[in-house]
């Protein structure tokens, strides 16, 4: 089996001997991470911004957010050191289920548990890496904005501001429930219940499955109606069935089972409060100017949860994302994102520059 699917030629393998401490008591031994860069660090190492993708992303930044960089735009090569890494437990080039354990073979299911602490510590230590000093902001849309918000925890020294986009402070009962139904799906696949299955036969049935109960959470019903009403454009189905099954069969082309158990169980465990004190009490603990983005059609991450955020985080503002396609908004209309992003850009730039450099000899950071 492949350490991992295809990657784009500009992807960099950073990698590491050291064992990484995992919030499950486990530990990984060594770590890499596949990442990309944009722009060039400066001399004082502060201009740094970290993007991180959503669940099912990669390094590959101007393929998945292009309206969001370029010079002028939020996320600017010519003023920033653009980090963007493919998350702890994925398949895109980072250590996960795909990568080689001690003896040599695949991880699979053998991988150790994780959570999103454990993938922005890792991250971490690839901006140690690239000599990062300071980081203007990190931002992230759903799993990405799971891991901003750790950031603003675990970094603090070193992140000027974060921008969280439809995420939550900790996963709800219905994000739960829609994992799990994900889960469901993939067991009932008997290949998947095989064990390690081989690379090429993975469980399509289960995946496919999984990835279609997934879609339906990410758009809205209004959204759908309008795109495809009950219009059939082949004989015998209709298009928004055609749609689900499209995602779904190219879905297992480009992702591993094992990766996807790995990341949605992290994202199940995703509550910033734990360990500290509850949410309000960690969240008041980020001092720092916030972003915080919801998308009002979005019925994964309503927003009521970013409401919540607001009013614990002490430096939050709020936007909406006025997008009628529900949680994937902030994909779809990446154009009026960067909008918002660029306002609340100028806005901190002033604070970011009198924000005290980082200090040489960094303090032990916040669990």
């Amino acid at each position: 089996m492949s350490a991992a699917l295809a990657l784009s030629p500009q992807t960099r393998l950073w990698r590491s001997d050291a064992p990484l401490p995992l919030v499950s008591g486990e530990t990984l031994p060594g770590l890499q991470l596949a990442y990309r860069t944009w722009g060039r660090l400066n001399a004082a190492a502060d201009n740094a911004v970290v993007v991180c993708h959503a669940l099912t992303g990669n390094a590959d930044l101007d393929v998945w957010w292009p309206a969001l960089l370029g010079a002028g735009r939020s996320i600017d090569p010519e003023r920033d050191f653009v980090i963007c890494s493919n998350v702890l437990g994925g398949c895109a080039g980072s250590s996960g289920p795909l990568s080689p354990a001690p003896d040599g073979l695949a991880w699979g299911r053998r991988f150790p548990s994780i959570g999103i602490r454990d993938q922005v510590r890792a991250q971490m230590r690839l901006a140690d890496a690239l000599g990062v000093r300071r980081i203007r902001w990190v931002i992230g849309g759903s799993l990405g904005g799971l891991q901003a918000l750790e950031w603003g925890l675990m970094d603090r020294e070193r992140v000027g501001g974060i921008v969280c986009i439809a995420a939550s402070a900790s996963h709800s009962a219905w994000c739960l429930a829609l994992n799990e139904a994900q889960r469901l799906a993939l067991r009932a696949d008997l290949r998947f219940n095989d064990g390690d299955y081989a690379a090429d036969a993975p469980p399509r049935a289960g995946l496919t499955a999984a990835r279609a109960i997934a879609m339906v959470s990410y758009r809205a019903p209004g959204s759908l109606d309008e795109r495809f009403g009950r219009r059939s454009s082949e004989p015998g189905t209709l298009d928004a069935r055609s749609w689900l099954r499209h995602h779904g069969e190219r879905f297992v082309e480009r992702f591993d089972a094992n990766s996807y158990l790995a990341l949605i169980d992290a994202m199940d465990r995703h509550d910033v409060g734990e360990g500290r004190g509850g949410v309000a009490a960690a969240l008041g603990e980020v001092d720092v100017p916030a972003l915080v983005v919801s998308i009002p059609s979005d019925q994964l991450y309503p927003q009521a949860e970013q409401f919540a955020l607001c009013e614990a985080l002490p430096k939050a503002r709020l936007v909406r994302l006025a997008s009628p396609h529900g949680h994937d908004g902030f994909l779809i209309d990446a154009p009026a994102l960067d909008g918002l992003l660029l306002r609340f850009r100028k806005r901190h730039e002033r604070a970011r520059l009198a924000h005290p450099a980082a200090r040489a000899a960094r303090p032990e950071r916040a669990a």
